[in-house]
């Protein structure tokens, strides 16, 4: 397995300093995870980049590819509430190629009602920023994207609910997306979602995880892959409705195309927004909302140079609101020396009964270190 070069102890002390002065507890995840959660997560496309394998108990596994899962988890166990935690150690990518596949990851997750309003993010995001220019690089700028944002240009198009919500859900996915936009002006479904989604969509989801565990006995199936039948169930649904919502008009996707091809100076790039976008209340408000954040970051950076490209994600699709990388111009876009942003949502998906409000980073040491090259 290749690994990172280690990065001095000064610099990586200098990295950490800004984080850990908040006063976070510091935390830890076991080295394996479920391989069904990460997946459901972050899609079947990733399964690529993980190392996969058996558990004693015949699930298979990952090793860690991330600490916020397993660290959200852990703290919904423990009752939720209010946390804030700090963490450092390996995570492992099976990227292929002259990338390491273990790799040196520190961060902040932040949990509970102290940490849900737009300080928070900025918070965040400010600190991320001054952990990555301790590490000597002066190429660094801080890119800022937003998922809820783009759920509210899209309602503002006026689209059917089940396109509407199959956009937002796709959106961090370029291959699916672009998929959608290029069926734009089609005048049927391109498939059907078949009569065992139907049934299932009819259903509480405890009973639709109960009959579909019944067909795969009547049937002699052994589920693989890690998933569960309510997991199942729920996908099956999902994709049904997908499969039903009508297409894009050709109008509808040049404006989401101009909408994910934003990338400029904060105030051009709202101000591109609102042409693109329709009459809308709830996107008028996100976009003040992003003007307040952008006078906020300004000042607790410093005056850190800033890219607003709206449709920015990570490869996690946990993600649910605003979004950040920190990126230097030698290592491009691919590498970022650090991300985060918000995943109210994720809670609820982990079993929680009610939503946490939540938001970290992860930030690369050896990214950030000036003579680094990975």
């Amino acid at each position: 397995m290749k690994t990172e070069p280690l990065v001095p102890a000064a610099v990586l002390e200098a990295i950490r300093a800004p984080l850990a002065a908040i006063g976070a507890v510091r935390a830890d995840a076991p080295i394996l995870q479920p391989l069904s959660l990460v997946l459901e997560l972050a899609g079947e496309d990733v399964r690529a980049g993980l190392f996969v394998l058996q558990s004693e108990g015949g699930a298979e596994a990952c090793l860690r590819p991330d600490f916020t899962v397993a660290l959200a988890s852990a703290h919904i166990a423990r009752g939720g509430g209010n946390g804030r935690y700090l963490y450092e150690g390996p995570v492992f990518r099976a990227g292929g190629g002259e990338e390491p596949e273990e790799v040196l990851n520190l961060g902040l997750e932040l949990f509970g009602a102290q940490d849900a309003g737009g300080d928070a993010d900025a918070e965040v995001a400010s600190l991320a920023w001054r952990a990555a220019r301790a590490g000597g690089r002066q190429d660094l700028r801080l890119w800022l994207g937003d998922v809820a944002l783009l759920a509210a240009f899209v309602q503002s198009l006026s689209l059917h609910p089940a396109l509407a919500a199959k956009l937002v859900r796709i959106a961090g996915r370029p291959r699916l997306l672009n998929a959608e936009l290029a069926r734009a002006g089609a005048t049927a479904p391109t498939r059907r979602g078949g009569q065992l989604a139907a049934m299932l969509s009819g259903l509480e989801a405890a009973e639709a995880a109960a009959m579909l565990e019944e067909v795969w006995t009547l049937a002699g199936v052994e589920p693989v892959g890690g998933r569960g039948a309510a997991d199942i169930a729920r996908r099956l649904v999902t994709r049904a409705a997908s499969a039903e919502a009508p297409a894009l008009t050709v109008g509808q996707a040049e404006a989401l195309s101009a909408f994910m091809a934003i990338g400029d100076d904060p105030a051009a790039a709202i101000n591109a927004i609102r042409a693109l976008g329709g009459q809308s209340d709830a996107l008028e408000a996100a976009l003040q909302a992003w003007q307040g954040r952008v006078t906020a970051l300004t000042l607790m950076t410093d005056g850190a140079p800033l890219t607003f490209a709206p449709a920015l994600g990570h490869a996690f699709d946990y993600y649910d609101g605003p979004t950040f990388e920190i990126r230097s111009a030698a290592l491009g876009a691919a590498r970022p020396v650090a991300v985060g942003g918000r995943y109210d949502g994720l809670a609820r998906r982990l079993g929680a009964e009610v939503v946490l409000p939540a938001v970290g980073c992860t930030v690369r040491p050896w990214r950030a270190f000036a003579e680094g090259e990975a």
